[in-house]
């Protein structure tokens, strides 16, 4: 039986974690990012269909790329990152069922429904990008995910041959400077958005 963690590592995954503008320059390495991987996959999706697919932009070049296709504030944060990270969703998740979800023909569920398809990739891509950034937490990384992009320019420099791949966030990834972080913004007590019958 699982027991509640301890509160440093609540404080690491929740209460003083925080998004960050900038990072110390202190490299992030592969193992890493598949470290971050290996725990992520591991997080509840839809007939575990797991969506996302990763983009990790490591090199400058990969960079300038993304930065290129972003606007206001966001070009410098990508550029500056050790890792830069589209979190994309595949619309032919589906194709992978038989394999990630052997038990059923979970295929059929989605072969020429078009609906369902895009609310279940984007659904679960946006829970496994929650995960990305969990994982990263979990193992002392820091994260800036961020909105402020053209998808259609992502998608276009990235994966113009996979029509099916399309982006939903992306995020900078390292140790985060804590001089790049604003004071953090009001979270509001249980009662203000919850209810409970």
């Amino acid at each position: 039986m699982s027991e509640p963690l301890n509160d440093a590592a609540l404080d690491q995954l929740f209460r003083t974690a925080r998004t960050y503008n900038g990072y110390l320059d202190r490299a992030v390495s592969v193992d890493q990012l598949e470290s971050i991987w290996d725990l992520m996959k591991m997080g509840p999706t839809s007939a575990n269909a797991l969506p996302a697919r990763l983009i990790w932009c490591t090199s400058t070049a990969a960079k300038e790329k993304l930065a290129a296709c972003a606007g206001g504030a966001n070009p410098p944060k990508i550029l500056s990152a050790p890792v830069s990270v589209i979190i994309a969703m595949d619309l032919r998740f589906h194709d992978h069922l038989p394999d990630l979800f052997p038990h059923t023909d979970a295929k059929s569920w989605f072969d020429g429904n078009d609906a369902l398809i895009q609310a279940t990739a984007f659904r679960n891509s946006s829970l496994q990008g929650a995960y990305f950034i969990m994982a990263a937490r979990a193992l002392g990384l820091d994260t800036g995910p961020m909105s402020g992009f053209s998808p259609e320019a992502v998608e276009a420099a990235f994966f113009p041959d996979e029509p099916s791949l399309k982006v939903n966030f992306i995020s900078t990834l390292g140790y985060g400077d804590p001089n790049t972080i604003f004071e953090r913004s009001p979270r509001p007590e249980f009662g203000r958005f919850n209810r409970v019958f």
